[in-house]
């Protein structure tokens, strides 16, 4: 579990093609390797990968098809050079952004970047190859106002469209100072991971289960409507 709160910078190199090195950017490192262990979870770029190795300056991981498939890991020609970092939360630390379970859902393409007088306007939307892939895993979780890790970095989702074709996030120039989105480049690829409790209230809605004798009932909009909900 993370928090969306990206700790530093780091480069990567696949060594084959399940391993990966994942090198900290020297002023930052202490930040990600003081106590690292073998078996702990990082979060590269969003993703949550499994340290095996610990080096110098870096750690190694190992990297299923799964994620290879689902994250820009396997498409390093279409993403920023740099991946953000941040180690897992622990028990008591800070949640400064929302819980993040590095599972990445999607890739979305950068659309637009542009500063504004108090942040940077990024909008993101699907690549074209993977609009199937985004509109299965990705488009009905993006609310307005609603939580989205980009790159592993929490932010608030400022607009979308009715059908979760794009969205539109306001970066303060703290975190685009800190992370990869500042340097992104108009349609490079980049992770997206939505906010886990959409899903369970998805599945608790969509799929009711028996509970002992009694049906629990489907929650739709007459049955709020019936019980006090405007």
């Amino acid at each position: 579990m993370f928090t969306g709160l990206v700790q530093s910078l780091g480069s990567l190199r696949l060594l084959t093609e399940d391993r990966l090195e994942v090198l900290c950017k020297s002023s930052d490192a202490e930040l990600i390797l003081t106590d690292l262990t073998i078996g702990d979870s990082v979060a590269v770029d969003g993703a949550c990968l499994t340290v095996e190795q610990i080096l110098p300056q870096g750690f190694i991981v190992s990297v299923s098809p799964e994620t290879i498939d689902r994250t820009t890991i396997g498409q390093r020609d279409r993403t920023s050079t740099a991946a953000n970092l941040e180690t897992s939360l622990r028990v008591g630390g800070k949640i400064g952004g929302h819980f993040v379970t590095g599972h990445i859902d999607g890739i979305g393409r950068l659309v637009s970047s542009k500063a504004t007088a108090t942040s940077w306007e990024m909008r993101f939307a699907a690549p074209e190859s993977l609009t199937e892939q985004w509109g299965r895993y990705l488009s009905r979780y993006l609310v307005s106002k609603g939580s989205i890790a980009v790159n592993g970095v929490s932010l608030t989702i400022a607009d979308c469209d009715r059908g979760g074709n794009w969205f539109t996030v306001a970066v303060i120039p703290h975190t685009y100072a800190y992370t990869n989105l500042s340097q992104l480049q108009v349609d490079e690829w980049v992770n997206l991971e939505a906010d886990i409790l959409g899903k369970y209230v998805e599945k608790l809605t969509l799929f009711p289960q028996q509970m002992g004798t009694r049906q629990r009932e489907v929650i739709t909009p007459d049955f709020l409507a019936a019980n006090g909900y405007q």
